[in-house]
Order: structure tokens, then C-alpha cells, then sequence
């Protein structure tokens, strides 16, 4: 079995000697073996519990939470790491509005604020399959909505736009690693209220009557009315589909 000793370890961890000799003492990560002049060596069991003790400690876990956590008979290491990747991209994605934001404030106190072009607005999209969806929505809602609202996203300039996006594709990955609660479950119902704000500062004031929430609820039935939400190929599959259109509509019920 290849062995580390506590200077390599704590190199390859990126923690300090002197951390590695609390969490010792802590009885949080104890080597493996202790040679008869006391060195202290680390086997790959010691690795990959240093691994998850940094993880926890990345999600602001005490040190003590931590031991109690991964000494519970029934943790389990798979399961553990598929949850720090759901947290850790969750908070990425938090980061990174934070970080659109900043940026955001600098260019508007610099005066730098440029408002978006068509091609910025809809970019990703083919020039024909933008058009297309615009035509589409003008004809649903009225030319004039739509033109409000779309002056309203190109005031935010590139940076607050490219924020929105990513406070959107922050809620979405919040919301996939929630699909097996109950759409009326609080975690889920704290993350519809996030995108409900989303898509009002999409809308803005352009809602026909201001009613934010019955063009809400009408946004809840798209969800499962349109193909492109729907079919395999769409946008999310048809499960995520109906799992936010009911998560939706249960937030509008609760609201009025």
C-alpha cells in the first residue's frame, strides 16, 4: 500500500502540516500508521477522507459537524460527492452573478453601460429560430408587450444581461437536484420564488394589467403545453417539465 508522509500529504491537499496535526488531535483524520519514531504516514482510505473533510469545510461545516457526519455508520462516500458537486456548482453559479453583478456596477459608475444589440439578445439562437420565437411571442402577447419588454433586458447592457442568464441557470440546476421532492416542498417552493422574481425582471412592466401571477400561471401551463419544453429534444425533459409546472402553479395558488 503506497503511503504519504504528512509534509507530502499536506503538499498535495494544500492544507499545512500543522492542520494535518490538528485534525490528529481532533481525531478527525488519523494516519494510518505511526512508525516507531512516531512519523505520522497516510494511506489512500486517509486520502480520500481528507478529501471529503475538505469539502465540508468549503460548505462552512465545523470541524466537529464534520467528524459526526463521517463517522455516521450509514455515510456514504458516492453519495456524499454527488451532493458536494450539486452544492459546489450551485454556489459557482452564485459566484459567478456575483461576479456579473460587480461588473455590472463598475461599467454603470463608469458610465460604460451600452445597451444590447439584437444579436446579443438572442444570441444562441439561429437568426431564422430568433425571428421566429419573436414573431411567435408578438403574436401571443401583443407587439407592443413584447418591444417593452425586450427594451427593458437591453438597458441592462451585456453584463447585467449575462447576469440574469447565469441567476437563471443557477435556479434550473437548483431546481433539477430537487426533482425528487414534492413540487409544494419548501426547498423547491424557495427556488420558484427565485425564478418568479427572474422572470418578472424579465417582464417587467410590460404584463398586460400588471398580473404578474396569472401571466405566471400561464407560463406554468407552457411549461407543459409546448413541445419544445416537452419533447426529449427540448430544452429540459418532459419530467423537469411537469415537475416545475406544478411546482409553479402551487406558488401562484399561494399567492393570491
Amino acid at each position: 500500500m503506497r503511503t504519504y508522509s504528512v509534509k507530502k500529504l499536506a503538499s498535495l491537499a494544500g492544507v499545512s502540516v500543522r492542520t494535518l496535526h490538528h485534525y490528529d488531535r481532533l481525531g478527525l483524520l488519523k494516519p494510518s500508521v505511526r512508525t516507531e519514531a512516531r512519523y505520522r504516514l497516510y494511506g489512500e482510505k486517509e486520502l480520500i477522507r481528507l478529501q471529503q473533510i475538505l469539502f465540508y469545510k468549503e460548505l462552512d461545516f465545523p470541524l466537529l459537524e464534520i467528524r459526526r457526519v463521517l463517522e455516521d455508520p450509514e455515510f456514504d462516500v458516492l453519495r456524499a460527492l454527488e451532493s458536494h458537486k450539486t452544492a459546489l456548482r450551485t454556489r459557482r453559479d452564485r459566484l459567478t452573478t456575483l461576479l456579473e453583478t460587480i461588473d455590472k456596477t463598475i461599467s454603470t459608475l463608469k458610465g460604460e453601460t451600452i445597451m444590447l444589440t439584437d444579436d446579443e439578445l438572442y444570441a444562441g439562437f439561429p437568426k431564422e429560430q430568433a425571428e421566429a420565437y419573436r414573431q411567435e411571442a408578438a403574436e401571443k402577447y401583443g407587439a407592443k408587450t413584447i418591444e417593452e419588454s425586450e427594451m427593458k433586458i437591453r438597458k441592462l447592457g451585456k453584463a447585467g444581461f449575462e447576469a440574469l442568464k447565469a441567476e437563471g441557470e443557477a435556479i434550473t440546476h437548483a431546481l433539477l437536484s430537487l426533482m425528487d421532492r414534492d413540487p409544494a416542498d419548501p426547498a423547491v417552493q424557495q427556488q420558484v420564488a427565485r425564478h418568479y422574481a427572474l422572470i418578472q425582471q424579465f417582464w417587467g412592466s410590460s404584463v398586460a394589467n400588471g398580473d404578474t401571477l396569472a401571466a405566471y400561471r400561464g407560463l406554468a401551463q407552457v411549461y407543459v403545453d409546448d413541445p419544445r419544453y416537452t419533447h426529449p429534444n427540448g430544452l429540459q425533459s418532459a419530467e423537469f417539465a411537469r415537475f416545475m409546472s406544478q411546482a409553479m402553479k402551487h406558488f401562484v395558488a399561494f399567492k393570491v
